[in-house]
């Protein structure tokens, strides 16, 4: 969508977006700055260019959230698995190096495919992905013909379940902790299947802690710019489960200059801290000193 820049007071929050297939996640980051005026934006977890759904646009003092967000919290994808072809990339987007018959597999045999993903397991990284090599992303050695050293990462997938199966295709549902590949699940999955498998739809359906009945259109974010502010979620609302303390003016002051505040709060290990007027003012994490517990500034959340 080409469309005139519009003059938007820079927003400090989450812009929960419903990425769409096809772009990627730095391009649909570059159109909202582009068109809505934000300087200062990002994101918390890309999402592959044919995968849609949740993705989490920082901005402004919410940019300062990603660590936080990517690092921890539960992520729920569907995706839709073509049995009996591999591609080079594991998904639709690559180009096909292997065909097998996948006429011998049956639904239970996927399913109990499916649900052997459950728990800690070391996955492959795809040879195609960002992960770097000597301080090179990995699919910048795959498309120039390099070999691809194999790295790998333990992941975990708490839940994992068929929702249909109509052979050679079949849908399945995953919750997982940050860093998942779900290429490589089925990327595994046709492995240990013997017929070889491609993901050919991805869906991120929540990211920690939003979810799709949340999230806006890119197309719609793009042509309202009017409403643009209304659709950012606060820096609390990114935070739900971490404890809010509110400061007297005094307090505030002293934050600011980098003073611990003493700790309150039962086993809290993080706390968002406010001032006096309930605005966000910094990120706090538990620290101990001599023995004393305080509140001290992980992160400032003023210009």
């Amino acid at each position: 969508m080409d469309t005139l820049p519009f003059s938007c007071p820079q927003q400090d929050g989450v812009l929960v977006l419903h990425k769409p297939s096809g772009p990627t996640s730095a391009a649909c980051i570059a159109k909202i700055k582009r068109r809505l005026g934000q300087k200062k934006i990002g994101h918390a977890g890309t999402l592959d260019p044919m995968a849609s759904g949740v993705l989490l646009v920082l901005l402004g003092q919410g940019t300062k959230l990603s660590g936080h967000l990517m690092g921890s919290g539960e992520k729920i994808y569907a995706g839709t698995v073509l049995l009996g072809q591999t591609t080079d990339t594991w998904d639709a987007e690559g180009k096909i190096i292997a065909r097998a018959d996948p006429s011998a597999i049956t639904p239970v045999m996927v399913e109990e495919a499916v649900s052997s993903f459950i728990g800690d397991t070391v996955q492959e990284v795809p040879p195609y992905s960002a992960a770097k090599h000597e301080g090179k992303p990995l699919y910048a050695l795959a498309r120039k013909g390099l070999d691809v050293p194999v790295k790998t990462k333990t992941v975990h997938v708490s839940d994992a379940a068929i929702e249909w199966v109509d052979l050679p295709y079949f849908r399945f549902r995953v919750a997982c902790g940050s860093g998942t590949y779900i290429r490589s699940l089925a990327h595994s999955l046709g492995i240990r299947l013997q017929c070889g498998a491609t993901l050919t739809e991805l869906t991120r359906e929540y990211s920690h802690p939003f979810g799709l009945e949340q999230a806006h259109n890119l197309d719609e974010v793009l042509a309202t710019p009017e409403a643009f502010a209304g659709r950012v979620a606060s820096i609390a609302d990114a935070l739900p489960s971490w404890q809010r303390i509110r400061l007297t003016e005094s307090e505030a002051a002293q934050v600011r200059n980098g003073a611990a505040l003493p700790f309150c709060g039962a086993e809290a290990a993080h706390a968002l801290l406010e001032d006096a007027e309930g605005n966000p003012l910094a990120l706090a994490k538990r620290v101990e000193r001599s023995g004393t517990v305080y509140w001290a500034v992980d992160r400032g959340l003023w210009n």
